[in-house]
């Protein structure tokens, strides 16, 4: 059984140790030179105008929210539909569970107001 893994392990570690080539080959063959605008802070090449602790609205966080809620309850409940059959009622049970907080979550959001785009 472990020499079927040997392949894979050889495989990582040619990676790594190509991995870790180009960082150390990168470092000694370039120079480091620094300027005061490469130690500069990145702000997409423009200077910083006014306060940089601006306060984003709570309907960022709940686009946010909904994309994370929805995508994780497509992760889950696809493989679990594929293999409904086999996992038999205690997975059902477990699933329901589960749809029933997010059901929960859409209505907390809903009432929050977070589904209407103004």
């Amino acid at each position: 059984m472990s020499g079927a893994y040997l392949p894979i392990l050889l495989l990582f570690g040619v990676s790594v140790i190509n991995a870790l080539g180009m960082v150390v080959t990168s470092h000694i063959l370039n120079p480091r030179r620094d300027t005061p605008q490469k130690l500069m802070p990145y702000e997409s090449g423009m200077i910083p105008i006014g306060s940089t602790k601006a306060r984003f609205s709570v309907k960022f966080y709940m686009v946010a929210i909904s994309f994370i809620v929805f995508d994780l309850e497509t992760i889950f409940l696809i493989p679990w539909a594929v293999q409904m059959r086999e996992l038999g009622w205690s997975a059902f049970l477990a699933m329901s569970m589960f749809v029933a907080v997010l059901a929960i979550g859409l209505v907390y959001e809903w009432k929050k107001g977070g589904l209407e785009w103004d």
